[in-house]
């Protein structure tokens, strides 16, 4: 089978939402610190070729060394970020040599082999995929004054999450005109529909949580207990 997917893993964020002096992704999550779960999901998964993971330029060390220790063979290098999310993917895409590549963040310790390939499956038929999961909760427009003006559909609603899978020269591309016209945007699919890519939604679960906050590590840490019970049964 084909290995023909790169695999960045971004672990390079502070600890500021967190409260914290600690960057949240060398938290802990059973002794081990949360971006290690990701990228060990990742390593199993029968397509990966590749995982690069970007880091803060002062923790590229540190990472390494907690890599190293763990035994992850598919990672090919820890590389410094940027002073945004953004900048540190481009620099983890700029070092993928697959012709897919997917980004991944390193916050979300619990995301399944299942999921990637769902998101891997409808990143190889429509050429670019998110995860994502229908919101639940009724969802309010509201304006400067905190009046509430409309109302979406929550049907048409999706709550994104990461994996997200592009070719990996399009995710190039649409970086390269980002840095050029000095945009920012929120994830990755966002860049690649400003060049006017079709960008389909795969299925995800709830329990791909992102933790940037006490409470989420709280509820990790009950997924974690939860996750154990199911495999001692």
């Amino acid at each position: 089978m084909e290995r023909n997917l790169s695999v960045i893993v971004v672990a390079a964020g502070r600890g500021s939402r967190m409260g914290t002096k600690e960057s949240k992704q060398f938290l802990e999550l059973g002794g081990r610190p949360l971006f290690l779960r990701a990228i060990e999901t990742f390593g199993r998964f029968e397509r990966t070729a590749e995982i690069i993971v970007v880091t803060g330029e002062s923790d590229v060390e540190r990472c390494s060394r907690y890599i190293g220790e763990a035994g992850c063979p598919l990672v090919k290098t820890v590389v410094a970020g940027g002073a945004e999310r953004q900048h540190s993917v481009y620099e983890g895409l700029k070092l993928a040599s697959s012709p897919w590549v997917m980004v991944h963040d390193g916050v979300r310790p619990f995301i399944r082999t299942e999921d990637i390939a769902s998101c891997y499956e409808e990143m190889l038929r429509r050429g670019a995929a998110v995860l994502a999961v229908p919101v639940k909760d009724t969802i309010k427009t509201v304006d400067a004054e905190g009046v509430i003006v409309d109302t979406p559909d929550r049907s048409l609603l999706w709550a994104i999450q990461t994996p997200q899978g592009f070719r990996r020269q399009q995710l190039l591309q649409a970086h390269e005109r980002a840095d050029a016209e000095g945009f920012v945007g929120t994830d990755d699919a966002m860049l690649a529909e400003r060049l006017g890519v079709q960008v389909g939604i795969a299925r995800g679960d709830y329990t791909n949580i992102k933790i940037t906050t006490p409470e989420d590590l709280v509820y990790g840490e009950f997924l974690l207990r939860a996750e154990q019970k199911e495999t001692e049964s």
